[in-house]
C-alpha cells in the first residue's frame, strides 16, 4: 500500500476542513485525488461525494467528510487524517512527542469550531442573514476573548520550544501541526483582518511560523497553483466585515 494514491473526499468549493489535509499532501509531495473535484464524467462531483457518505463497505461508516482513502483504508476525522499522514510521510514528530502534536492538532480543531460558530451561532443548516444579530454577540465575544486566548497558548509553545532552540510547535522539525497552525492564522487574517492585525505584534512566533509554512517549496507552489481554493464566504473562514473589529 506504500506507494498507493491518496484519494480525498471533501466539498469541492470550499477550502473547509479539507483544506488542512489538503497541505499536508502538498508539503509532502504524496499523490493525491481530490475525488468531488474531478468533472463528473470521471467518477467525481457531488455524487461521487454523497454516494460515498451513503456507504457500508468503508469499515467503521464515516460520518461527514473529509475522508482518506488510502488502498482499503478509510481514515475520517481532520485531526486523524493529518497525523496518519504525517507520521507516513515525515511530518510528524518521532517517539512520544507525536502525541504532542496530535492534541495540539486537537487544539487547532477546537479553534476552528468555534472560528465556525461565530457566524453560524444557532445552527449550520440556517443562512449566515437568518442569524446576524446573533453572529454579531457571538463574534464580539470570540475577538475580545477566545481568539486572544487561543493565539497566546499558542505563542506560549512556541515561545518555550524555541527556548529549545525549535523553530516549530514541536522539536526541531515542522510537523502536520504547524500546517494546520498556517491555515487557521491564513484563514483569520481573511475572516478578521482588522481583529487579527491588532493582536499581531504580541504573537511574533506565531506570525513568524505563518511565514515559515508559506516559504516551503511545495506549500508555495501550492499557494500559487490554480489547486488552492481561495477564501469565499461558504467555508469555515468567511469575511463579513461587520464582525470583524474596527479598523
Amino acid at each position: 500500500m506504500a506507494d498507493t494514491e491518496y484519494r480525498l473526499y471533501y466539498w469541492p468549493g470550499i477550502q473547509g476542513r479539507g483544506e488542512f489535509v489538503r497541505l499536508v499532501l502538498e508539503d509532502t509531495g504524496a499523490p493525491y485525488v481530490d475525488v468531488a473535484r474531478l468533472p463528473d464524467d470521471e467518477g467525481g462531483g457531488m455524487g461521487a461525494l454523497v454516494g460515498f457518505l451513503k456507504r457500508d463497505d468503508v469499515g467503521t461508516p464515516t460520518f461527514a467528510p473529509p475522508i482518506l482513502q488510502h488502498g482499503d483504508l478509510y481514515v475520517s476525522q481532520t485531526a486523524t487524517i493529518c497525523a496518519y499522514l504525517g507520521e507516513r510521510h515525515g511530518l510528524a514528530p518521532d517517539g512520544d512527542a507525536r502525541w504532542q502534536a496530535q492534541y495540539l492538532q486537537l487544539t487547532l480543531a477546537d479553534f476552528v469550531a468555534e472560528i465556525h460558530d461565530t457566524h453560524h451561532p444557532i445552527a449550520g443548516s440556517l443562512y449566515y442573514d437568518d442569524q446576524k444579530a446573533e453572529a454579531q454577540r457571538r463574534t464580539a465575544a470570540f475577538r475580545d476573548e477566545r481568539l486572544p486566548k487561543f493565539l497566546s497558548y499558542f505563542e506560549r509553545v512556541l515561545t518555550l520550544n524555541a527556548a529549545a532552540d525549535g523553530r516549530w510547535f514541536v522539536g526541531a522539525d515542522c510537523s502536520h501541526a504547524d500546517l494546520s497552525l498556517f491555515q487557521v492564522v491564513a484563514g483569520l487574517e481573511y475572516a478578521f483582518p482588522n481583529a487579527l492585525g491588532a493582536l499581531r505584534d504580541g504573537h511574533p512566533h506565531v506570525f513568524a511560523l505563518r511565514d515559515r509554512v508559506r516559504k516551503r517549496p511545495n506549500v508555495a507552489a501550492y499557494l500559487a497553483s490554480e489547486r488552492r481554493i481561495p477564501f469565499n464566504e461558504h467555508g469555515i473562514f468567511r469575511h463579513y466585515p461587520e464582525l470583524d473589529a474596527p479598523a
